[in-house]
């Protein structure tokens, strides 16, 4: 499944727009063309929102920021401006995600109780569980890698257009996926061992220690 995801994410949202972005500009100029670039990955976001099956944190967030992008896109006017608001957006995002550990709610934490929900366990128990001192903080940790992610990429990204200017675009959609799946295999690692440590304390010696 995993790959699937992954090869999915390569072409929608890597190779499609790479091809429509170098073929299209010299029909329907810069700005357009990364407009019609962007069509491939919000059908393939909205698939997936649908393959959720469910309406919650996650697929809220997924259609929400594919929403806020789009209107981002459709707003900016021009091929440069529409660079240049999508590393404000990117600082915007990570401001929100760091807010998000600062209020003690890491939004990490609240994707893993849509999943662990999706599989049939109690939300409400499992956020008990997941509020634990050590397991809060490793959510922290990956959700701050969340907030990493967009401040590293909207910085490049100020020296790529800085430098290249409109050419930067199919530079920043290869760093952003890149980026992504570092990122995704950072969180999968996370989330492996908070489930790990759940497994441990759920072990009957770990319980038999807690006891005495």
């Amino acid at each position: 499944m995993q790959k699937k995801i992954v090869l999915g994410d390569f072409i929608f949202y890597l190779i499609f727009p790479i091809v429509i972005w170098n073929l299209g500009r010299d029909y329907i100029g810069d700005y357009y063309a990364m407009l019609l670039s962007s069509v491939p990955g919000i059908i393939y976001s909205v698939i997936r929102f649908i393959l959720l099956k469910k309406v919650n944190l996650l697929g809220l967030f997924m259609i929400g920021t594919l929403l806020a992008g789009t209107l981002i896109d459709v707003l900016s006017g021009s091929a440069l401006n529409l660079l240049w608001n999508k590393v404000y957006y990117s600082y915007f995002m990570s401001s929100l995600f760091v807010l998000t550990i600062l209020i003690n709610r890491p939004i990490a934490l609240f994707f893993a109780l849509d999943f662990v929900e999706m599989q049939g366990y109690d939300r409400m128990t499992m956020k008990d569980t997941f509020y634990q001192k050590r397991i809060l903080n490793l959510f922290k940790l990956i959700t701050f890698g969340f907030a990493f992610r967009d401040i590293l990429l909207a910085s490049i990204k100020v020296w790529l257009i800085v430098t290249y200017g409109v050419e930067a675009f199919d530079k920043g959609l290869i760093l952003r996926q890149v980026l992504n799946w570092t990122l995704s295999g950072l969180t999968i690692y996370g989330f492996i061992y908070i489930s790990k440590i759940l497994n441990q304390n759920n072990s009957p010696n770990q319980q038999a220690e807690l006891k005495d």
